[in-house]
């Protein structure tokens, strides 16, 4: 399998793979470090691949796979946040029930902290979120490309500080 043909297999599942690590980590953020780290090892292992079987079950299970290593890594270290058993039921949400009021509360709880940031962070936080590319983000508010990414970066940062000081 070439390279070309990896991305445009591993492209056209990107939307299941960052909805299940979303299941996962529960974190927007993680979840994409996760699809990341996910494309990276699978590049790395495409000769493990068999051409002709289900691309997609692949990379879910090298996804999940990552998941729980990461998870062992860091119980080790005694930093986890969620219980192992919370894996088992993103994998059986279609049989849960969505609690919307807590969905609601936490959505409020996050636009008061993205609202709490500096303008000078919050705006090309907030553009990036909308999908805005870092080049494009730099022409509009006409700062260097590298500024750009350090306030993202930094808006990030705060924010899980936050959120992570509120769950402790």
């Amino acid at each position: 399998m070439t390279s070309v043909q990896f991305s445009h297999l591993f492209t056209s599942n990107y939307n299941a793979l960052i909805n299940f690590a979303n299941k996962l980590t529960r974190n927007s953020f993680d979840a994409e470090d996760l699809v990341q780290e996910t494309a990276y090892k699978a590049l790395k292992g495409i000769h493990t691949y068999k051409v002709g079987t289900n691309f997609k079950s692949w990379t879910f299970t090298i996804l999940k796979n990552t998941f729980i290593n990461k998870y062992h890594r860091r119980k080790k270290r005694g930093v986890v946040d969620n219980p192992i058993e919370d894996f088992t039921f993103a994998l059986e949400s279609k049989h849960s029930l969505n609690n919307n009021a807590l969905s609601n509360l936490r959505i409020q709880e996050l636009n008061g902290h993205i609202n709490g940031l500096s303008d000078k962070s919050k705006t090309p936080f907030l553009m990036h979120y909308k999908g805005f590319q870092y080049n494009e983000i730099a022409d509009h508010l006409k700062i260097p490309i590298g500024t750009v990414k350090s306030r993202i970066n930094y808006a990030r940062k705060k924010l899980k500080e936050n959120i992570q000081s509120i769950a402790a």
